[in-house]
């Protein structure tokens, strides 16, 4: 099976165009030993790229512990560069079907080159139920949290799969494999969550640190970047234009005035090779 290994500021994923390539029936399984560092190629998530009659092409993701994720911003910016540069796609700007809806990603060229690109990812979903979080309706605001004998002040927001968004004063200092699975976990969130620990460092620039639902940590994450910049701003710490600096870079991410959140960044591919089924 050809694939090719691509990676959005280190959040990195293994890509398959089902077009070219006959899949195995069990993708989690496939996701497993594919993604597993040091015994496969290594990866966070695996990506199938197929057909859409909806849209210029549909993604499908698989978290490295093979379960499905709705949406990635990361790998959809891959799946965005991928499909211009095998000429799977005409222009600049496509239609990408997703779990999550129809994500419009589109492409910025220097020279020719991708550069970057820049994805409408939709509306943020806020209120309780559309998380999915457990409790009386509403928006999850600064809300407190039982986690064992600590309490955290959790934000909630959907990018079409569900973030906990909690502000602390060192993202670096957070003990993210200890906590980390404690909130994916939790009892509130009966689909398990993704979490961010963010660190205002003004007004324009968040830091953040995530555990991915399904992955663990991740040196990105884009949804999650978006959806620490909308909780950055219904909590009043920033506007709704952020720089959010990960582990390997910054995503660029802006809430507009239309309630879609646009999210700029990278994406490089690594290396193509065969994986033997």
């Amino acid at each position: 099976m050809r694939f090719t290994k691509m990676h959005g500021l280190g959040n990195d994923f293994v890509l398959v165009n089902a077009a070219e390539e006959k899949l195995p029936p069990d993708l989690g399984g496939l996701a497993v030993k594919i993604c597993r560092r040091h015994f496969g190629v290594g990866a966070d998530g695996l990506v199938v790229i197929r057909p859409s009659r909806s849209a210029d092409l549909a993604m499908q993701i698989i978290n490295s512990d093979g379960s499905e994720a709705e949406m990635c911003g990361n790998a959809i910016r891959c799946v965005a560069r991928y499909a211009y540069e095998r000429g799977l796609v005409r222009g600049t700007s496509l239609r990408v079907e997703t779990a999550a809806g129809v994500k419009v990603p589109e492409l910025v060229l220097q020279n020719g080159s991708v550069a970057a690109v820049r994805v409408d990812m939709g509306e943020p979903q806020l209120e309780r139920e559309q998380i999915p979080m457990l409790g009386p309706a509403g928006r999850v605001i600064n809300e407190p949290l039982p986690v064992g004998k600590d309490v955290f002040y959790v934000t909630a927001v959907s990018m079409g799969n569900p973030h906990c968004v909690i502000f602390v004063p060192d993202a670096a200092a957070v003990p993210l494999d200890a906590l980390g699975p404690a909130l994916e976990t939790h009892p509130a969130f009966p689909r398990r969550v993704n979490v961010e620990f963010v660190q205002v460092l003004n007004r324009e620039e968040l830091c953040m640190r995530v555990w991915e639902r399904g992955a663990g940590p991740t040196l990105a994450c884009g949804t999650g970047a978006c959806a620490a910049a909308v909780a950055s701003a219904l909590n009043g710490r920033t506007g709704r234009k952020v720089r959010v600096h990960l582990q390997a870079g910054a995503l660029d991410i802006e809430w507009c005035g239309d309630n879609r959140v646009y999210m700029s960044g990278p994406a490089e591919e690594v290396f193509t090779g065969e994986y033997p089924l």
